[in-house]
């Protein structure tokens, strides 16, 4: 029997395992299409988040197509995907530039100086070419690195950059500034960029705002979003595109692991076969903890004082109460391979099974194989239960050297 045709659940799956849910997809899906339908804009999967083809025909009725950052995820996206390609990068490759003018529709450039180079090829395809502005309008507090509006950033061009006398063949303007954000952020970064690009916007025929819209959170004004999208098509005449990948997949995969070792240093810790390193990278880079489904909650400082505090005598009498503070991390060679601490109601032994919340975006783009880590098995749930669409081991991380 093929690994794929087998079914299992959350205890039975071979971990470490993404699990995307189907339900959950469709539930995101069905607010962006609401949001297409209100508005006539085009929404676009951005695959540098969510890049799990296997889920592309489902996403496919729902979306306008993809957006790309470079040859392999633009080839990816047009085999799998159809409809609609768009591609930007901060600086295109030579050798790599024929075949992606060959599959996209929309290429938008980083600077004019790429544009400048390859201008001519461009012009000689039946595709729309446009250039990303910074409008330096930051609305992000606390992660520059993901700020394409920071100070010195290399994304897009300033308005005292912009030679608004080499525009022929320039269709359209594209801005990304948000991560992660409500609309009021992209309410902010649009008075911006008709302050400073009004006199260029209007001889243009559409504009991407970008992605970092988390349009399928709870707490998201999707009418302020629509009041953007109307703005710009009925001041402007332009056809509005949006590019987001959280959206599309937010809260809806998990990343089931393990545990394998628990150990006292101080505070119990428990070891799971799942690297924060390797797996979920943005952990270590953001830095976050994420939600874990079996615990109470992410430890305070004050939990954390309060169990760490403790004496061996106070430590082994309290695990007969009804809260533990565990530290999660992976079994690589790293030291600050951790991945959270948490609070549980119960003691945690070796063989446990535990879920990492809203693991489907840009964690399983972005895994490695650090010390040789297996990389995660690719999962997908529906109503029949959960399958496994792709596994890996030594030669993965063999032809990776």
């Amino acid at each position: 029997m093929m690994e794929h045709e087998r079914r299992y659940n959350e205890q039975t799956v071979p971990t470490p395992c993404f699990v995307v849910e189907e339900e959950l997809l469709k539930r995101n899906l069905e607010i962006l299409k609401s949001v297409i339908e209100r508005t006539g804009c085009h929404i676009l999967l951005a695959q540098k988040c969510f890049s799990m083809y296997h889920t592309y025909p489902l996403l496919s009725q729902y979306l306008s197509g993809t957006t790309a950052s470079g040859l392999y995820e633009a080839k990816l996206g047009k085999k799998y995907f159809g409809k609609e390609t768009h591609v930007y990068s901060a600086a295109y490759r030579d050798d790599e530039m024929d075949e992606i003018l060959a599959i996209c529709d929309h290429i938008v450039f980083n600077s004019f100086s790429q544009w400048n180079r390859f201008k001519d090829k461009a012009k000689k395809r039946n595709i729309k070419c446009g250039l990303r502005i910074n409008p330096m309008c930051s609305t992000q507090e606390g992660h520059a690195i993901y700020d394409p509006c920071a100070p010195y950033s290399r994304m897009g061009i300033t308005n005292d950059q912009f030679d608004r006398n080499n525009l022929d063949g320039i269709s359209g303007l594209h801005f990304h500034t948000l991560c992660e954000q409500n609309s009021d952020d992209l309410l902010t970064t649009i008075q911006s960029v008709k302050e400073q690009f009004s006199d260029v916007l209007k001889d243009m025929e559409w504009i991407n705002f970008g992605g970092g819209h988390h349009i399928t959170r709870e707490d998201y004004d999707i009418e302020c979003l629509v009041d953007c999208i109307h703005q710009m098509k009925e001041e402007f005449g332009l056809e509005v595109y949006l590019e987001p990948g959280e959206a599309v997949a937010l809260n809806a995969g998990v990343m089931v692991t393990t545990v394998l070792d628990v150990i006292h240093n101080g505070i119990d810790i428990a070891i799971v076969d799942t690297s924060a390193a390797c797996h979920m990278p943005d952990v270590i880079e953001m830095p976050y903890t994420p939600q874990l489904k079996e615990a109470l909650r992410i430890a305070s400082d004050e939990d954390f004082q309060l169990m760490k505090d403790m004496t061996d005598s106070e430590r082994i009498s309290s695990k007969n109460k009804e809260e533990r503070l565990y530290r999660i991390g992976g079994p690589t060679c790293l030291a600050g391979d951790l991945i959270g601490d948490y609070i549980f109601d119960r003691e945690l032994k070796v063989g446990d099974r535990l879920s990492f919340q809203d693991m489907a975006i840009y964690s399983m783009v972005k895994t490695n194989t650090f010390n040789g880590m297996r990389l995660p098995n690719i999962a997908y749930k529906n109503e029949e239960g959960i399958s496994i669409i792709r596994q890996f081991g030594y030669e993965d991380f063999k032809n990776r050297l």
